[in-house]
């Protein structure tokens, strides 16, 4: 037959394929090297609440580094357009930061090293509550969760009993509350009885406009029964306790919970 011959070579065939497969190793290699240092990272923020006028931690951890230098922590807010701090190479890097926390932000930069990214904010304002995000990026990935920060203000009741009135009563004060309380009185021998008909609650303007002073009045007090004096609103709640004793002598015990 004139048909021409066809030099089929399966080995070049083979070295072909093989070629193929190990550039497509390569190629995998190259883009699974591009992606390792660029995964999440595990960021975890714990919601709490600032006193105005007094200092407060906006909570914040992270997968630690090995080196400090690779760290980076950026602290920003819903609604304001700079940042509220930045801590890279090993310092604290603020050009960027809003006007608003000038001077009053600080990280534990001894604590960066092990995952501590909490945020120390001064001077507590009530327009610093809003929606705040812990963003971090190490040489591992980055990672950011967001944080709601409630304000007000809270303080300790202390009970003792009214010597200027003419029956057993027992007088609840606390300094400084905002938003506006409600105050249970509560007592050991009675569980569980209403005491809204014989005691008397008023809130007293602070001078700054804002923050309120609380005292409850609870009457016809009875001797050897301990009394609970509760303050609380949607950002904190507080105890003060007095036991009343025969003599009409008291002893008072506090207790002050921040709500999750």
């Amino acid at each position: 037959s004139n048909l021409p011959k066809v030099n089929e070579n399966p080995r070049s065939h083979a070295s072909i394929i093989s070629i193929i497969i190990i550039l497509a190793g390569a190629i995998a290699l190259i883009i699974g090297f591009g992606i390792s240092g660029r995964h999440s990272i595990t960021v975890t923020t714990l919601t709490s609440a600032g006193n105005i006028g007094e200092d407060g931690i906006l909570s914040c951890t992270f997968e630690p580094d090995i080196k400090l230098s690779d760290i980076v922590i950026q602290w920003l807010k819903e609604g304001v357009i700079g940042l509220v701090h930045e801590f890279k190479e090993g310092k604290d890097e603020l050009s960027e930061q809003d006007e608003t926390f000038r001077g009053r932000t600080a990280v534990f930069a001894d604590q960066v090293i092990v995952g501590n990214a909490s945020l120390r904010l001064k001077n507590v304002r009530l327009t610093d509550a809003g929606t705040y995000k812990c963003y971090i990026i190490t040489s591992k990935g980055k990672g950011n969760a967001n944080l709601e920060y409630k304000t007000g203000a809270f303080s300790m009741p202390q009970v003792n009993v009214d010597y200027n009135a003419s029956s057993e009563t027992l007088r609840c004060e606390a300094p400084r509350w905002f938003p506006q309380p409600t105050v249970v009185w509560a007592s050991q021998v009675d569980q569980g009885a209403n005491f809204s008909e014989v005691s008397n609650t008023s809130f007293e303007l602070n001078s700054e406009n804002v923050t309120m002073k609380v005292v409850s009045v609870l009457y016809n007090a009875t001797i050897n029964n301990t009394y609970s004096c509760m303050i609380e609103n949607d950002i904190a709640k507080a105890t003060g306790d007095i036991k009343v004793t025969g003599a009409f002598l008291h002893a008072f015990y506090m207790d002050l919970l921040g709500k999750e």
